[in-house]
């Protein structure tokens, strides 16, 4: 059974920096693309960041691109979401999902609030 857990999340300070993680169990995880997203309250769903099974990263919106990095380690079967330069708009929910959106994690709060 997939299992999905992320951690990281908190209240952060505007232009400050979080780093989200995220465990995978339950499935071959290093043969598996893995996406970050996120939902603010009243919003619709948005992707994040994606990074295929050999690392490669993708998929970074405008909204994020060059704050953001996304990243893996395979031996520990986990992903992480490197998030800098954090600004108000970033507040919302973060989720760790295979491929690009099919299995959800819990999901992580970020605040980005003075």
């Amino acid at each position: 059974q997939v299992r999905l857990v992320e951690s990281g999340g908190g209240l952060v300070q505007p232009g400050g920096s979080l780093r989200l993680h995220c465990a995978a169990s339950g499935f071959t995880f290093r043969t598996r693309t893995m996406s970050w997203y996120r939902q603010a309250p009243g919003k619709e769903r948005e992707l994040v960041a994606t990074i295929n099974a050999w690392g490669a990263e993708l998929n970074y919106p405008d909204s994020v691109k060059g704050r953001f990095t996304i990243s893996r380690d395979n031996a520990k079967n986990t992903i992480n979401l490197q998030m800098n330069s954090l600004k108000a708009e970033d507040t919302a929910m973060y989720y760790c999902t295979t491929g690009l959106g099919q299995e959800w994690g819990q999901g992580t709060q970020v605040t980005v609030s003075s």
